[in-house]
């Protein structure tokens, strides 16, 4: 147990609708990763369902984080993903400045599709960079990705040299890594673009195209591609790595006509994190 990588998972948690915790505990776990699970919030469904029941956790996070202190427990990864309530954010810096040694991710959970989620306030998207000041990766979407940066949506495809200036500009926010996802470029397609600051490496991973996207993406690429850099991953094979992975589930998921809603079918796909990967290609930026 001792070569096992544990890490501290602030995500919430929806009952229905593969997302956040539910999705996020098993792709972690198939490759060999203890997830330890502070639920931010616990809702009967995702919010994309438009009608759920939602119970804010906030006071659940001080004392545990007490508690994991006073229990002497060590983490080698804090991640962090939807928050319930501003406050939150305070609590998510307190784990992270707790474990100072750990490899700090911030998926910046905010909104998708250009618009920000309904229980994202104009507060907490604002304090949203707080957190990614002091991550080592964040892998915000490409509605995220301007929300951080003070931008306005973009409606058309971005150049190569404009998505490299989003990706400088959000790594000048303090992170060592960033990956945007679902950012269309104008050479075709939609890709996934990544910026190692401490290289001034660019590196771009086309995606195959499929007309449909579902809840739980982000947080399936997120997982794996923190996985595999706490696994000793370049970031080039870590984004290829978590492409292929998410791809393969978006697939399957559509082949079979489920609904958006219910998020990716990948319980029969988790077997490939654990054997030999067919990665797709990945090219600098």
């Amino acid at each position: 147990m001792n070569g096992i990588k544990k890490v501290l998972a602030i995500h919430d948690i929806s009952g229905i609708g593969r997302c956040s915790l539910t999705v996020i505990i098993p792709v972690l776990s198939a490759m060999g990763i203890q997830v330890c699970p502070i639920p931010t919030a616990v809702l009967s469904a995702h919010t994309g369902y438009g009608d759920f029941v939602m119970r804010d956790l906030t006071d659940f996070m001080p004392p545990a984080l007490d508690h994991y202190k006073k229990l002497g427990t060590k983490f080698d990864c804090v991640y962090s993903g939807f928050l319930a309530s501003d406050a939150q954010i305070d609590h998510c810096l307190d784990f992270f400045a707790s474990y100072p040694d750990a490899l700090k991710v911030v998926d910046p959970v905010m909104g998708d599709d250009g618009k920000a989620y309904a229980t994202y306030t104009k507060e907490l998207c604002s304090r949203m960079s707080e957190l990614v000041a002091v991550a080592d990766i964040i892998t915000p979407n490409l509605t995220e990705a301007a929300i951080l940066l003070g931008e306005e949506y973009p409606t058309a495809p971005l150049r190569n040299s404009d998505a490299k200036s989003w990706l400088v500009r959000l790594a000048e926010k303090g992170a060592n890594i960033v990956v945007i996802t679902s950012c269309p470029l104008v050479d075709g397609g939609m890709s996934t673009i990544g910026y190692d600051k401490r290289t001034s490496s660019f590196w771009k991973i086309k995606n195959d195209y499929v007309p449909m996207s579902y809840s739980g993406s982000g947080d399936m690429f997120a997982s794996v591609l923190t996985g595999g850099i706490l696994k000793g991953d370049s970031l080039p094979i870590a984004m290829n790595r978590a492409t292929s992975f998410t791809e393969l589930a978006v697939k399957n998921t559509y082949s079979y006509g489920t609904p958006w809603t219910d998020g990716l079918m990948f319980e029969d796909q988790l077997t490939w994190l654990t054997g030999y990967q067919e990665l797709s290609g990945f090219t600098d930026l």
